[in-house]
C-alpha cells in the first residue's frame, strides 16, 4: 500500500458518509445532531445494561456483601455516586467548551457526542432529580425512561430536519402562505397546552416538535386527575369512567415498553 493510498482512504471514506448521509436525510449541518443522537442512544442502552446487571448481581448477593467487578456501583468515601452526577458534569463541561472556543468541524461533532453522553447519563435519572429521592427502581422510575424516549424522538425528529409546518421553506414575499403558517403554529401552541392541562406533558412537548401529536392529545379524553378532567368530568360521570378505564388501558401497555427497554421495577 502506497502513502498516497494510505492518504486517500479517510477522504474516500469521508466521500462515502457525505454521499450516504443525504440519502438518510441528514443534511451537513446536521452531522453533529447526528453523533449527538448516536451518541444519546448507545449511552443508554449501556446505562441501562449495566444497572440491570448491578440490580441482577445485587439481588443474588448474600447480605451485607459487596459485589466486586468493573460493574458496579461507585462508591466515593461511603458515597453511592449516582451517574447522573457524571453526566451532570459532562454537560456543563461542554457547554463551557461550547461557548469559550465555539468548536467547528470534527471538534462539534465530538462535542455534540459527548453532550449526548451526558444528557443519556442524566435523563436515566430524570425520575430520581424530579422526586428529589431514589426511585430509580420503583414504578416512579418509569418516567426516567420515558424522558430517555421523549428526547430520542426529539432529537431524531431535528436530525432529519423535521419541518411539517414549512417554515424553513416559505418564500419571505408569500403573505398570505406566512399567514397560513402562523395560523397552524398557534393552532400547534394551543393543542400543546391544551395536552398540559389534560395531564399529558410528554405529548406536549413532543408536539412542539413534530405537529399533529399535540392535536391528537388534544382531541382525546384528558387524564383522570388532570387539571382538564376535574374541572370538566362530573364525579361519577360516563367521561370519568371513560377516562379512568382509558388511563388503565395505556398505563398497561405503555409500562409494557417501558420495562422491556429499562427494566421492570423492584418487587
Amino acid at each position: 500500500m502506497t502513502v498516497a493510498h494510505t492518504i486517500a482512504t479517510p477522504a474516500v471514506a469521508g466521500g462515502a458518509v457525505a454521499q450516504v448521509l443525504p440519502r438518510l436525510g441528514v443534511t451537513p449541518e446536521r452531522v453533529s445532531l447526528m453523533w449527538l443522537l448516536v451518541a444519546f442512544v448507545v449511552t443508554t442502552v449501556l446505562t441501562r445494561a449495566a444497572t440491570r446487571y448491578i440490580r441482577h448481581r445485587a439481588d443474588r448477593a448474600p447480605a451485607g456483601a459487596r459485589p466486586r467487578g468493573p460493574i458496579r456501583d461507585i462508591l466515593i468515601n461511603g458515597v453511592h455516586i449516582h451517574h447522573q452526577v457524571w453526566g451532570i458534569l459532562l454537560i456543563l463541561v461542554v457547554g463551557l467548551l461550547q461557548v469559550a472556543y465555539r468548536p467547528t468541524g470534527v471538534a462539534a461533532d465530538l462535542a455534540a457526542a459527548a453532550f449526548g453522553v451526558g444528557a443519556a447519563l442524566t435523563l436515566d435519572q430524570f425520575a430520581m432529580w424530579l422526586h428529589l429521592e431514589d426511585v430509580y427502581w420503583a414504578p416512579r422510575g418509569r418516567t426516567s425512561v420515558t424522558a430517555l424516549i421523549t428526547t430520542a424522538i426529539i432529537a431524531l425528529a431535528l436530525l432529519l430536519g423535521t419541518d411539517p409546518l414549512g417554515l424553513a421553506s416559505t418564500p419571505r414575499g408569500s403573505g398570505a402562505v406566512r399567514w397560513a403558517v402562523s395560523g397552524v403554529l398557534v393552532v400547534n401552541v394551543l393543542a400543546a397546552v391544551v395536552c398540559l392541562l389534560k395531564g399529558k406533558p410528554w405529548l406536549a412537548v413532543v408536539g412542539m416538535f413534530v405537529p399533529g401529536i399535540a392535536w391528537v392529545g388534544a382531541v382525546r379524553l384528558a387524564r383522570p386527575r388532570s387539571p382538564w378532567a376535574q374541572r370538566r368530568y362530573a364525579a361519577g360521570s360516563e367521561r370519568e369512567r371513560l377516562a379512568q378505564a382509558r388511563q388503565r388501558r395505556h398505563e398497561s401497555r405503555w409500562n409494557a415498553v417501558v420495562d422491556f427497554i429499562g427494566g421492570p421495577p423492584s418487587r
